[in-house]
């Protein structure tokens, strides 16, 4: 039995924890608990009662795909000018107006950056856009999501795989920026791993596949020990891999042509 039926159903990691904003004596908070639906709730900070909540976007589901990787959460809430200002994971902006309970979406500052479009994770701001790697690399955001948390080396702590470019060569490949060290391991931006060789371009989806994860009907047979979680990378109704790693170094799994 291969192992492509278990990694096309591979789901999607939680989404990080927001913190809530507290504003004359309410707290509003993002749950993060629909896919389908972000949406706020106010608290009355003293008795800890709901007042209400309101939809800031939905998300519109293909039947057709596999519904979790479909959806979009809030990744952070700020205050600015009595409006509240909800940020997407897919780098969009809305406002909240705590006054009137209506929403808008911000509209785009001309010609911006693809930095100040895109919320990159603090991790990888350090290492790379900030860090001593930015002569070297930048963040790529050619795919959705162009960032994926996981414990990939299982030591406990929430990693970030992010598309990076090797600036010299215009190469594409993923960079691991690790939680408990902020380390980084480069695969393919110039650095060869199996079959995907030194240049990730062809690569047009990936996903997380937990470490918990077990084959349906507890059929392990073809799925290697993780003691991470691991990145199926792949190209559209062609060839996919698994990227994991082993206890000494990331190991290529290809699956398919």
């Amino acid at each position: 039995m291969g192992l492509l039926p278990y990694l096309v159903s591979a789901k999607r990691i939680a989404p990080a924890k927001v913190e809530p904003v507290i504003h004359k004596g309410l707290r509003y908070v993002a749950p993060n608990n629909d896919g389908r639906r972000a949406y706020i709730e106010a608290w009355d900070g003293q008795t800890n009662r709901k007042l209400w909540d309101l939809t800031v976007f939905t998300n519109r589901i293909d039947p057709t795909l596999e519904e979790d990787v479909q959806w979009v959460f809030i990744t952070s809430l700020s205050l600015r000018n009595n409006m509240l200002v909800v940020t997407s994971e897919r780098g969009k902006t809305y406002q909240l107006d705590l006054k009137t309970r209506s929403v808008t979406q911000s509209d785009p500052v001309s010609s911006p950056s693809p930095e100040a479009v895109h919320e990159i994770p603090e991790p990888v701001q350090r290492a790379i856009t900030n860090g001593s790697l930015a002569k070297k690399y930048e963040v790529a955001f050619r795919l959705n999501p162009f960032y994926l948390r996981g414990d990939f080396n299982g030591d406990g702590e929430i990693d970030v795989a992010v598309l990076v470019k090797q600036r010299s060569t215009g190469k594409v490949g993923i960079a691991i920026v690790y939680g408990g060290t902020n380390k980084v391991t480069i695969l393919g931006a110039g650095t060869a791993i199996g079959n995907g060789g030194d240049d990730f371009e062809w690569m047009d989806t990936w996903q997380i596949y937990s470490k918990t994860r077990v084959a349906p009907g507890g059929d392990v047979t073809n799925v290697p020990h993780f003691r991470g979680d691991a990145l199926v990378v792949g190209k559209s109704e062609a060839a996919s891999a698994l990227i994991y790693w082993n206890g000494e170094r990331y190991v290529w799994l290809q699956e398919g042509d």
